[in-house]
């Protein structure tokens, strides 16, 4: 992994911590609460004894002061298996970066690799399903060191094409899982949703980041034509009339992909293309929204 390349962005996002957003299944032991309760791990509350229960987990302080017995009850703690599906279609190579801006695909190289990064330092393993337009690569979820630098070799390794489907390999995926999902969104979008609410409903954790071009907000003056990369058929031309009214269906658009995955209960964040990553990763772990107007670097 280039150091020039991730270096700055992973020092930045040393520490950082990204805790599930409710508890996960219970699992090998790791930094995130499970749904199984147990007597280790972090006290949450007593309960009296019942008979069969261990007599180790008596508080035989509280018996002497109260005469009656408790048992000490905690939350377990358990590892969260950590999947990144990453759309690598024509649409994300947009706009070329030979013009000198920042594409949609090295912004969702960059969000990912810190993504991964934070989930890895809490010793959850990390996996990555990449599409492209020769089919799909996948990395497993993994521990060890050097899991990180894998997953940037993987995505600086493969190159923008094609009309990918990315409903397929999420429905591969186990369901006690964080599924971190990042895409234009101008792919099989419904197809998509609707395994992944599937997975939800089965607790899944699912992450929904929409990488989103600066050019796609506002054309440059000197743009006449706006062209469907993965299906050359579809363009419109860009007069006056025509760049008001791709303004408001653009942003009608992005309003409709954010209620519907919030609405089957996925977190969701709309990254822009001049946003600095390290802000937009911050924004992702905390559940925030990011500012469009903090420039990348």
């Amino acid at each position: 992994m280039p150091a020039s390349v991730y270096g700055p962005l992973l020092d930045a996002l040393r520490g950082v911590r990204w805790p599930a957003r409710r508890a996960v299944a219970a699992g090998p032991a790791g930094t995130h609460r499970s749904t199984q309760r147990g007597t280790a791990g972090e006290f949450t509350e007593y309960r009296l004894y019942r008979q069969g229960d261990d007599p180790r987990t008596l508080d035989w302080k509280l018996l002497a002061r109260s005469d009656r017995a408790f048992v000490r009850l905690s939350d377990d703690r358990a590892q969260l298996a950590t999947w990144f599906v990453v759309d690598a279609s024509a649409s994300m190579a947009f706009p070329d970066e030979r013009e000198g801006e920042l594409s949609k695909w090295r912004l969702a190289r960059r969000l990912t690799v810190g993504l991964a990064a934070v989930a890895h330092a809490s010793s959850d393993p990390v996996g990555l399903l990449v599409a492209h337009g020769g089919g799909a690569t996948r990395v497993p979820p993994r521990t060890r060191r050097g899991t990180v630098q894998e997953l940037a070799r993987v995505l600086d390794a493969t190159p923008c094409g094609g009309a990918v489907a990315l409903a397929p390999l999420v429905a591969q995926l186990p369901t006690a899982a964080r599924m971190v999902i990042v895409s234009d969104a101008l792919g099989d979008l419904e197809a998509l949703r609707k395994v992944a609410s599937a997975h939800a409903v089965a607790g899944a954790l699912v992450e929904f980041i929409h990488v989103v071009a600066r050019e796609e907000l506002e054309p440059p003056a000197d743009v006449h034509l706006a062209r469907d990369p993965e299906q050359a058929a579809l363009e419109r031309v860009l007069d006056v009339r025509g760049r008001t009214a791709y303004r408001d269906a653009f942003a009608a658009f992005r309003r409709d992909v954010a209620q519907r995955w919030r609405a089957i209960g996925a977190g969701y964040t709309e990254v822009v293309t001049s946003v600095d990553p390290v802000r937009a990763v911050r924004a992702v772990v905390m559940g925030i929204s990011v500012p469009a107007t903090v420039e990348a670097r």
